[in-house]
């Protein structure tokens, strides 16, 4: 679980769930972002949190649905095995010591402010796992994916126990679609 900042860096993108489209334009900027930022490493697509509370299974949720359908990377955190804070540092271990110079996609939940929850954001860099929940985690990722949930700053695993699931599977069906659809059209390309 992140903490969205509230200043954007320049290569941040965003786009809400209720926007028309949605999941083509997502599919669109993470393709560009991917044609801008990936090195032909391993591709391993972590989705990072916990399905104990609905605020944090974002992650958990789309690596179920990215996992049986994925050809072009390796999904690490679903619901049956789940990558979270207790262990993060041992994935984090394994996949150094499997593949060499691995490139990652990080994925987890966010809390922000009240205006971009439902929204979801693609940003180059690392993003810093249980930041919103106070804890010190590894950065994660040569570019990550972040969805506003709810809304932060007081009580977080209160809050993240009382987001609505419909909002979180708004943002994992637009998500994993736009991956999935989103690798095929990068790999395409490649040929």
């Amino acid at each position: 679980m992140l903490l969205e900042q509230s200043c954007l860096k320049h290569k941040d993108f965003r786009v809400h769930i209720n926007s028309p489209l949605a999941y083509k334009i997502f599919r669109d900027y993470f393709v560009k972002t991917l044609t801008d930022t990936y090195v032909p490493n391993p591709l391993v697509i972590m989705c990072i949190g916990t399905d104990r509370s609905t605020g944090d299974a974002l992650g958990p949720l789309v690596g179920e649905r990215l996992h049986k359908v994925c050809r072009h990377a390796q999904i690490l955190g679903n619901l049956e095995e789940p990558v979270h804070a207790a262990n993060l540092v041992k994935v984090l271990a394994d996949v150094q010591i499997t593949h060499k110079n691995p490139f990652i996609i990080a994925i987890d939940a966010s809390l922000g402010l009240s205006e971009n929850v439902g929204t979801i954001k693609i940003a180059q860099g690392a993003l810093k796992p249980g930041a919103g929940v106070n804890k010190n985690l590894p950065p994660v990722g040569d570019f990550h994916i972040t969805g506003v949930v709810n809304v932060g700053g007081f009580m977080e695993y209160i809050v993240l126990q009382n987001t609505r699931l419909f909002t979180v599977m708004k943002m994992v069906d637009i998500i994993s679609l736009g991956i999935i659809e989103g690798l095929e059209r990068f790999f395409e390309q490649k040929r």
